[in-house]
């Protein structure tokens, strides 16, 4: 069935500034809905724009209406987290005519008791292949490849990294998907998710959430993430850890001071001065 004109259902693809978007994430191929640009596109922006949650940190605003993203993504540079990420992406797929359905995921990361669904990734159609693609542009630690939606116990290696999907069920038996990750501690359950579609209205409700509860961890430490082919970082806080996709990895914790060069040369975020001082001073500090 076609979808309805309503424009709440849609992603504000006409309003993208594809040009910007695409000199930003150093995409310079074709511009067609096919599984090779799809690949292409989610490398490249998953490598290019960094996970950050500053802004919530700093008790700002997190809007996330697309001339505010293209803003502070695009123009400024910076990064952001899930909801902000997907929903950049989400209008470039709309706007070179992808088929696009937003999900929401509970990160689980290992962890027992229930998570909210406050993470977004995106159900992507081609026009040259008839699987469903899964993209998380938003999570900070890949995968930089789309992979699709197939229950199979077999491992999917995406660039060097190492995944499993699989399908399971919930309660009242409704189906839930598990996506798996290998990393230093082996072997963990990343988020579950199911294929109920959300719309941007739905991801508001859950970035109120993450940007504003005191329940929220992105309000109260920094959580910033950069992935590389070979190399995922990570700052939790004053906390530096480096990770490989063979399980290694290197921890250590850094001198407050040392956060705002640290953003800039690992993380490819520059703050400007008074925004480095409010960070240096913000009550996470001496939490």
């Amino acid at each position: 069935m076609p979808k309805p004109a309503d424009e709440a259902y849609h992603w504000n693809g006409e309003q993208l500034d594809l040009e910007l978007y695409l000199s930003r994430i150093g995409y310079m191929g074709p511009r067609i809905p096919t599984l090779g640009v799809l690949r292409a596109l989610v490398g490249a922006h998953t490598t290019s724009i960094p996970f950050e949650n500053l802004e919530a940190v700093l008790g700002r605003p997190v809007p996330l209406d697309l001339e505010t993203l293209q803003d502070k993504l695009l123009r400024q540079r910076r990064g952001g987290y899930c909801y902000e990420n997907v929903t950049v992406f989400a209008a470039v797929l709309e706007r070179l005519g992808f088929g696009v359905t937003a999900l929401a995921g509970r990160v689980t990361m290992g962890a027992g008791g229930l998570r909210p669904a406050t993470h977004a990734l995106l159900r992507v159609t081609t026009t040259d292949d008839d699987r469903i693609w899964l993209v998380d542009v938003g999570f900070g630690a890949g995968p930089a490849e789309p992979y699709a939606l197939v229950d199979s116990p077999a491992e999917i290696t995406l660039g060097e990294w190492r995944f499993r999907l699989a399908r399971e069920f919930g309660e009242l038996e409704t189906e839930q998907w598990v996506l798996h990750q290998f990393a230093r501690d082996g072997w963990v359950d990343r988020y579950t998710f199911t294929l109920a579609p959300q719309y941007r209205v739905d991801y508001e409700v859950g970035n109120h959430f993450v940007a504003t509860s005191p329940r929220s961890p992105f309000t109260r430490r920094p959580f910033v993430q950069r992935f590389h082919p070979d190399a995922h970082h990570i700052l939790d806080g004053r906390v530096l850890t480096t990770e490989h996709p063979d399980g290694s990895s290197r921890t250590r914790e850094l001198e407050l001071a040392e956060l705002p060069e640290t953003l800039a040369k690992v993380f490819d975020i520059e703050l400007a001065d008074e925004d480095a001082a409010a960070l240096l001073s913000a009550p996470w500090v001496s939490a």
